[in-house]
């Protein structure tokens, strides 16, 4: 059957040779491509979801995310080495378990990076309009700052749209690199190097600013829902969560065939930036825990609730009214957490330094 052919491994070598790119990257800059596709809308919105479903705990959620991602690290790096042509995970599949398989890869991937772009466009609308919020007093309406709260009702799915209709921002900043792609636009490493600088630096200042002010007290309940926890919840779940923190490592096993030495660079760069995003996901973490601290939202009766659901909304909207809003409600959690420990204008910076590079985050998936 159709579906059942295998391309040979010599026959995908053969067709890389006839039209090979040019192999100019190093290890650094494939590290910098990993850290560059990894540091996103993760690290920058999703540590309030992480707590809302861990607490503190979700410091471990990042570790065990990465190491599962370091497993599947290993296997792309020994792939790359073996196939070291573009394609990624679809060219592996095509060479060993054939065309469907293959075909269903190849869509997987496709989904994979288009629902990871649309939520790097959520991250980015909160960050820009909590930045314009803090700067100018100026909020849009809830209808067009945030999309419709998911629930159930009777063991049925329902939609609750009185939080939020569509996001707007989202929408404009997908549409504007929809339409740069369009017109053609290419990324240099020296680029993205820039635009992974600008990141990095405001995680570090980060770090450096929040670590000296770390209190004990906020690291207890450490893992207020449990290790495995229920519906989602606890350590386990929020690194199910957080995993998504690191979509696009699997981006450096794209360029190998634009890699010099790809046997030896490309492991380097996948390992490598895998490393320096947990390390900077673990810290960054402990420094939100530590300062303002991160004990999940409950409802009346106690029971912590799922952080896409309704009823933490509302629960989040009852709380802003009285000022008392948690990080867990944060849409911008390492820019509201600086200004809530006194550095308002680095805070700022920091939200300013998501808005410059989500974009391009958005531009690679």
């Amino acid at each position: 059957m159709i579906f059942d052919r295998i391309k040979p491994l010599d026959a995908i070598l053969a067709t890389a040779e006839k039209k090979s790119l040019y192999r100019s990257l190093g290890a650094f800059q494939l590290t910098m491509l990993g850290v560059g596709a990894v540091i996103g809308t993760g690290i920058f919105v999703l540590t309030a979801a992480a707590a809302q479903k861990a607490g503190p705990g979700m410091m471990f959620s990042f570790v065990i995310a990465g190491f599962v991602c370091a497993v599947a690290a290993l296997c792309y790096s020994e792939l790359a080495s073996m196939v070291p042509v573009s394609g990624s995970a679809y060219t592996y599949t095509y060479a060993v378990m054939g065309e469907l398989l293959a075909w269903m890869v190849g869509w997987a991937l496709i989904l994979e990076y288009a629902v990871a772009a649309s939520a790097v466009c959520v991250g980015w609308s909160g960050y820009v309009m909590g930045l314009v919020e803090n700067l100018t007093g100026f909020t849009l309406p809830g209808a067009l700052s945030s999309g419709p709260a998911w629930g159930f009702a009777g063991g049925i799915p329902s939609v609750d749209f009185s939080h939020g209709v569509v996001n707007l921002p989202a929408i404009i900043v997908a549409a504007v690199v929809t339409w740069l792609l369009v017109i053609g636009t290419s990324e240099s490493a020296s680029v993205n190097a820039v635009l992974v600088a600008i990141k990095v630096t405001a995680l570090t200042a980060f770090i450096v600013l929040s670590f000296p002010i770390l209190k004990g007290e906020n690291f207890s309940p450490l893992m207020p829902t449990g290790l495995l926890g229920h519906d989602g919840l606890g350590v386990v779940g929020a690194a199910a969560t957080i995993f998504f923190a690191y979509v696009g490592f699997d981006a450096v096993s794209t360029a190998a065939e634009e890699t010099k030495n790809p046997q030896r660079n490309v492991p380097i760069g996948l390992l490598g930036s895998l490393a320096i995003c947990t390390v900077f996901y673990f810290l960054v973490a402990a420094g939100v825990v530590g300062t303002v601290g991160a004990q999940p939202v409950r409802d009346a009766a106690g029971a912590v609730l799922p952080p896409d659901g309704a009823g933490f909304a509302a629960r989040c909207a009852e709380l802003a009214a009285l000022g008392q809003a948690p990080i867990v409600c944060s849409d911008e959690a390492l820019a509201e957490t600086l200004r809530i420990i006194g550095f308002p204008v680095i805070g700022n910076l920091v939200g300013l330094a998501a808005s410059i590079a989500l974009p391009s985050v958005i531009l690679m998936m």
